[in-house]
């Protein structure tokens, strides 16, 4: 009986271990540059354990970008009381961001090389719908503008959050002349400029 027990957990942890390693990869390579290989030398687990665990190095990458949504939603929850202030709700995904560059990093690397194949769209629009309903109520509510509708709303959240990753040489050039500015002072630009656009 502890014997079954063993090999689940064992299991369990070597999958995630694999997974860690899987997603320094990709964030480094991207889903077409990176090798299993490599990720394999990363976990110190032989090569063919990935394919048993995974199959395939496409499903992997669908397993890397899984784990890494349940890990943000869970950092960074979005509640109804936290939808009345999505200000502040983008001050903090922009930290979890500045903590973990992975997970914009394989967003960034999805959007450019697999539009017509994303990884569990399924379950993650699901995800999102959760949020869009809660954005929705805010504004049902008249915390929030209804200017534009939910969806829209948490887009314009989400992209000028990310945007600071995933374009840091704009944020560069277009702040330059002013001095680099402080991840403290872009994150308050940002709280500022996220309140500005989304209250009622």
């Amino acid at each position: 009986m502890g014997y079954s027990h063993g090999m689940a957990w064992d299991t369990a942890r070597t999958r995630q271990r694999l997974l860690d390693a899987a997603v320094e990869e990709f964030a480094e390579h991207g889903p077409e540059g990176a090798r299993v290989a490599r990720v394999a030398t990363r976990a110190g687990i032989n090569k063919e354990r990935i394919y048993q665990y995974f199959g395939s190095k496409e499903k992997l990458f669908v397993a890397v970008l899984e784990s890494e949504l349940e890990k943000v939603a869970a950092a960074v929850p979005l509640t109804a009381e936290q939808a009345l202030d999505l200000g502040d709700y983008a001050g903090r995904i922009f930290d979890y961001h500045r903590e973990h560059p992975h997970f914009v990093r394989l967003l960034a690397w999805e959007g450019l090389l697999c539009q017509d194949r994303v990884a569990a769209e399924c379950e993650r629009t699901d995800h999102y719908a959760e949020k869009i309903a809660t954005v929705a109520a805010a504004q049902r509510g008249g915390a929030l503008t209804d200017t534009v509708g939910a969806g829209e709303l948490m887009h314009a959240v989400i992209a000028l959050t990310a945007s600071w990753f995933t374009l840091p040489q704009l944020a560069r050039m277009l702040l330059a002349p002013a001095g680099q500015g402080a991840p403290e002072d872009r994150r308050e630009a940002l709280v500022t400029l996220v309140r500005r656009l989304t209250s009622a």
